[in-house]
């Protein structure tokens, strides 16, 4: 997974037209292990650990003094010859043409990117009418996606049962494709962020669509029909790079801002109201009091946190891995979702993501198989104990009678 770098350009971040291979941790779940004996390395390790804590300066120090080792010469260069070191820094000179070619190279990618881009336009344009049953496919179409398709027995009564329930329902002219995008986004990367309360907010979700900004950079637009949480018709973020090419002419990302979010009383879904009871010791009177605290929500997406400023020595790891996190999720949308959200509405896009197709299904056995596999187990050995209770067993109740 490519690291999303600080305001400081220590890392690169991929360029616009790569996405990370895999999904950026949100958190860490791991647990300690159970510890059956102690060593001396731990004890040390553990007595390390205790100065560490009862002395925070001792730590800035030394990370200060670490960062300040980083990019240090060996002094290996410097302990060369005259003419080996010159031919170093001629090399250095080469490098730096390439790396200027490097920048040209990311630059015309950028260019061809939004040229195809123009040409998947009017195709995003016709998937929307379609998703919100302004426009309904071509025949051509319609075979043609119909190729692509594994028909089995299963497939098919399950179709069977859909139609039915369909026309019992009364349901069978459904307009559009409904929740299109909440089915597409809850199969993709997004599925961590979006919660229960969220999911009749995105129902009014219409479309999805990007745009690139005239400096480095894109910008996601979410697009909604009336509903009751917000006024808001579409809701936008935009994802900048820094101006200056980092190593290897890759594009940097800088930071984000996102849209605020106009909410209807009571509808805030990143919010939630708490009521306490309060009694003024005087009057003994009671009242309820309401507190707004934050609760997670997918649309958090809208108001990304804020990178650190160039003059922060102390590095924030949860800030920094919210910056990854949503650098991650913005790459995601522009580069998988929008282009192929039919693949994500039907799931078949799953197949396509790193360790997926590690996937092994004879690994894996029904709940069921294994619970009747138990149930055989207990019973072979009440049979077992059954046996044991017809042979041995009675010798030692009448060897205890005739003790009696």
């Amino acid at each position: 997974m490519s690291a999303i770098p600080n305001r400081r350009g220590a890392d690169t971040a991929p360029t616009p037209q790569n996405t990370p291979a895999n999904n950026a941790p949100i958190s860490s779940r791991a647990q300690a292990p159970d510890i059956p004996s102690i060593n001396e390395e731990d004890l040390d390790r553990a007595a390390a650990a205790s100065i560490f804590a009862q002395n925070p300066k001792l730590v800035s120090m030394m990370q200060n003094k670490l960062q300040g080792l980083v990019g240090r010469s060996s002094g290996y260069v410097e302990s060369l010859p005259g003419p080996v070191r010159k031919r170093v820094a001629g090399l250095k000179g080469v490098q730096k043409e390439h790396s200027k070619l490097e920048a040209e190279f990311q630059e015309e990618v950028l260019q061809l990117e939004k040229r195809f881009f123009a040409k998947f336009t009017p195709l995003y344009e016709k998937r929307a009418k379609i998703v919100n049953g302004q426009a309904e496919p071509t025949e051509s179409e319609i075979t043609a996606g119909e190729e692509d398709e594994e028909e089995d027995e299963d497939a098919e009564a399950d179709k069977a049962e859909a139609d039915k329930k369909a026309e019992s329902e009364g349901t069978t002219d459904a307009k559009g494709i409904p929740e299109f995008w909440l089915s597409a986004m809850k199969n993709s990367s997004l599925q961590e962020t979006i919660t229960d309360r969220d999911e009749d907010a995105l129902k009014a979700l219409t479309d999805i669509r990007m745009e690139y900004l005239d400096r480095p950079g894109f910008r996601l637009i979410f697009e909604f029909a009336e509903n009751e949480f917000f006024s808001n018709k579409t809701l936008s973020k935009t994802y900048y790079y820094q101006e200056e090419s980092g190593y290897g002419g890759d594009f940097i990302y800088d930071h984000a801002e996102g849209d605020k979010i106009d909410w209807k009383s009571g509808k805030d879904l990143t919010v939630k109201v708490e009521s306490k009871k309060q009694r003024n010791k005087n009057t003994k009177q009671t009242r309820i009091v309401k507190k707004t605290i934050p609760t997670p929500s997918f649309f958090d997406f809208f108001n990304p946190a804020k990178p650190p400023g160039d003059d922060d020595d102390d590095i924030d790891e949860e800030i920094e891995a919210k910056l990854e996190l949503d650098y991650q999720l913005g790459e995601d949308i522009k580069e998988k979702l929008i282009p192929r959200a039919i693949d994500w509405f039907t799931g078949e896009a799953l197949q396509f993501e790193p360790g997926m197709d590690d996937f092994d299904e004879d690994e894996f056995e029904d709940e069921d198989d294994e619970d009747e596999d138990e149930d055989e187990r207990d019973e072979d050995d009440e049979e077992e104990d059954e046996d044991e209770e017809d042979g041995s067993k009675p010798k030692q109740e009448t060897a205890e009678c005739k003790q009696s």
